[in-house]
């Protein structure tokens, strides 16, 4: 067992996630109710599949009736950490690829432990910056080469045919043409690898002009080759982000303001000021730690 790299109620921040119920009926794991709750951000699912998140049979319409928390961090946190992420969670993120900004990938490997122990997945591949796709040849290549890399490291790591596997985008507001294409070819590309496309993006408008405001998951959904992509939806802007509490009703993805998100993050730590100024009392006065 190796050890946390620090106490860990440093490290259980304020990192939630929700998502849709149908991404989670292949398992049947035990679905254990939270009452509390990337990068360091947790982010937290409507659903949960324990051994993988498969895609839902009709994306355009999630199914809501269910909500369950999962956190999501770069560094995975630790063997030891794991029975008291237990008594909040029931899934977590899993990076196929070193997180950006990272230099390695400490997730590799412990896909068997964490479902041995009952959590269940949102598997993570990181996406491009749009400065490396500075034409549409680069866009073509990465976005082939990125989904046949990740595809590869999800076979080695044991996740099964079907698997949502989500390209991790950090950009807001309108995507350009080249990035479009490059998430086309990634989505080909890993739909005939056998898996299925999923992008972890902003659902934060950025105005464009007086009238005019776009937000990247809008921008993905409005391609016609992205029609069938899942959609996990950042917004942490208080509202419609509840911040750092885990209310019994937890609201459905579709309250990020993202109407067909599958998993929406809505609390992040440490907490951005300019978004969560609403919600303060939310979050602890160091912006870290939830607040009891």
């Amino acid at each position: 067992m190796e050890s946390v790299s620090k106490p860990f109620p440093s490290v259980l921040a304020c990192l939630a996630l929700l998502g849709s119920a149908n991404l989670l009926l292949q398992a049947g794991a035990p679905q254990r109710s939270s009452t509390r709750g990337a990068n360091s951000s947790w982010r937290s699912l409507h659903a949960l599949q324990p051994h993988s998140i498969r895609p839902p049979s009709t994306p355009s319409v999630p199914d809501q009736s269910h909500s369950y928390l999962g956190f999501d961090r770069n560094i995975y946190p630790g063997d030891l950490a794991l029975p008291i992420l237990q008594k909040t969670f029931v899934f977590t993120s899993y990076w196929l690829s070193s997180p950006l900004g990272e230099k390695t990938n400490t997730w590799l490997g412990k896909r068997e432990f964490l479902r041995s122990r009952g959590f269940g997945f949102l598997v993570l591949y990181r996406g491009r910056e749009s400065g490396e796709l500075k034409n549409e040849v680069a866009a073509r290549r990465n976005g082939i080469q990125d989904a046949r890399n990740a595809a590869a490291a999800a076979k080695r790591e044991g996740f099964a045919s079907g698997v949502i596997i989500f390209l991790d985008i950090e950009e807001g507001g309108r995507l350009p043409a080249n990035y479009h294409t490059y998430l086309r070819l990634w989505s080909e590309e890993l739909a005939r690898a056998g898996y299925h496309p999923g992008v972890y993006c902003s659902g934060i408008p950025v105005k464009e002009g007086p009238d005019v405001a776009i937000t990247t998951a809008d921008d993905i959904r409005d391609q016609a080759a992205s029609r069938d992509i899942t959609i996990w939806a950042y917004n942490v802007f208080c509202p419609p982000s509840p911040g750092c509490t885990f209310p019994q009703d937890r609201p459905p993805p579709s309250s990020s303001g993202i109407g067909y998100a599958a998993v929406w993050q809505f609390a992040q730590s440490p907490r951005p000021k300019e978004l969560t100024a609403h919600c303060p009392a939310n979050y602890a006065p160091d912006g870290l730690l939830r607040t009891a």
